[in-house]
C-alpha cells in the first residue's frame, strides 16, 4: 500500500510523457526493452480517485491472504495476476500496442479469488461483508460488463478507461493458487455462490419494497 502511495504521488508530479514511457507498462514500452514498467504499473496509479478506490481491497484482502500463505506466497500471487492482467490483453488485440495500462486493481483482483476460495467467511469490517461475498460481486460486475454491459441496464454507468477485462484476468489467475491452498476449495465456492444468491435476493426484495431498479453492482 505504501509502494503504491509513493509511486503515484511520484508519477503524479514528473513530466506525463516521461510517466507515460518509464513508469506506465504498455506493449510498446516492452518492445522497447523497458521491462521494468511491468512492475512500475502496479503501484503507479492514474489518479487519487483510482489510488483512493483501491487501497481498501488491497488492505482487506491482502492483509488476510498473507497472513494465510505468508508474505512470499503472496507477493508470487500479487505480481504474477498484475504481470499476465497486463501482458495478455494487448498480446490479444484486445488493446492497441500503446494503451497503457497501470494500478494495483488486477492484482487485487488474484488476491481475492484466492481469499475466496480459502476463507470466504472472513469478515470485513471495512465493508461489512463475508469477504468472499464481496470477491464474487466485483468479479461478477466487471464480468457482464466485458460481455455485455448493456445487461446491466440504462441507469449503470461504467468508466470506458477501466481495463475490466484486466480484473477478469486476475482474478481467474487466482483460482488455481485458491484451490491449490485450500483443501476445501469445493466447499468454500459453494457457501460463497450461496452468499451470492442471497445477496441477489436482498437486491430483488428491497428493489421491490422500495418499487425502484436496483443497481446488480449495488453494495
Amino acid at each position: 500500500m505504501l509502494g503504491c502511495v509513493v509511486a503515484s504521488l511520484y508519477a503524479w508530479q514528473t513530466d506525463q510523457n516521461w510517466a507515460e514511457q518509464n513508469l506506465v507498462f504498455s506493449l510498446n514500452n516492452l518492445y522497447a526493452g523497458r521491462v521494468w514498467t511491468l512492475v512500475t504499473a502496479l503501484f503507479v496509479h492514474a489518479s487519487p480517485q483510482h489510488l483512493l478506490g483501491n487501497l481498501p481491497f488491497l488492505f482487506v484482502f491482502g492483509n488476510t491472504l498473507e497472513k494465510m500463505i505468508g508474505r512470499n506466497n503472496h507477493l508470487l500471487v500479487f505480481f504474477l495476476g498484475g504481470f499476465t492482467s497486463f501482458l495478455l490483453p494487448p498480446l490479444f488485440g484486445v488493446y492497441s500496442p500503446d494503451t497503457g495500462m497501470l494500478g494495483a486493481s488486477a492484482a487485487i483482483f488474484t488476491l481475492a479469488a484466492c481469499v475466496m476460495l480459502m476463507s470466504p467467511l472472513k469478515w470485513s469490517w471495512l465493508f461489512l461483508a463475508p469477504q468472499g461475498l464481496v470477491a464474487i460481486i466485483y468479479f461478477a460486475l466487471n464480468s457482464i460488463i466485458v460481455t455485455d454491459p448493456t445487461l446491466l441496464g440504462q441507469g449503470i454507468m461504467f468508466d470506458q478507461s477501466v481495463a475490466y477485462i484486466a480484473h477478469v484476468i486476475g482474478f481467474t489467475v487466482g483460482v488455481p493458487f485458491g484451490i491449490a491452498w485450500s483443501p476445501k476449495w469445493k466447499r468454500n465456492l459453494v457457501i460463497t455462490l450461496g452468499l451470492f444468491g442471497l445477496y441477489i435476493i436482498i437486491l430483488f426484495i428491497l428493489a421491490t419494497v422500495l418499487g425502484t431498479a436496483l443497481p446488480f453492482g449495488a453494495f
